[in-house]
């Protein structure tokens, strides 16, 4: 696996951001992008139970990272999450995202979080879109800035 460069302020990544996740994401063979995550109590929705904006949240990053992966820089344009299962505080989960189909201006990408047992607690199906020349220079010229930190 293949760790991708972290932000500094990005909510799901950012290192520096003291409100933030801070997770790692890494590529594999099969083209997806994963990510472990213990949820904390103060990212619960219910007592006990992960709320359900951080799992968008963590979606949302995966398929993103998916077509970044690709070398593609998109914004989401479409993000349908279906909840299947609640998912536990304090326990370990995976995130795991990849692409389905990869079109001239955009790409199609699915995600999953998968509790400890393998249990599918949540999936999304996404749309997003390539972002302009000038959104990629301006993203490229802040890259030096990202880091990648070691295992």
């Amino acid at each position: 696996m293949r760790k991708q460069p972290n932000s500094q302020m990005c909510f799901v990544c950012g290192l520096e951001n003291p409100l933030g996740l801070r997770l790692a994401f890494y590529e594999e063979d099969d083209g997806s992008v994963v990510c472990q995550f213990t949820p904390r109590q103060e990212f619960q929705g219910y007592p006990g139970w992960l709320h359900g904006g951080i799992t968008t949240a963590l979606l949302d990053e995966v398929l993103g990272r998916a077509a970044i992966a690709r070398d593609r820089w998109v914004a989401t344009a479409k993000l349908e999450v279906r909840y299947r299962q609640p998912i536990p505080l304090e326990q370990p989960i995976t995130v795991r995202g990849k692409l389905t189909r990869v079109r001239s201006r955009a790409v199609e990408a699915r995600g999953e979080v998968l509790l400890a047992d393998g249990t599918l607690a949540a999936e999304a199906e996404g749309v997003l879109v390539t972002i302009s020349e000038e959104e990629r220079a301006r993203v490229e010229e802040i890259l030096p800035f990202w880091q990648v930190v070691p295992d």
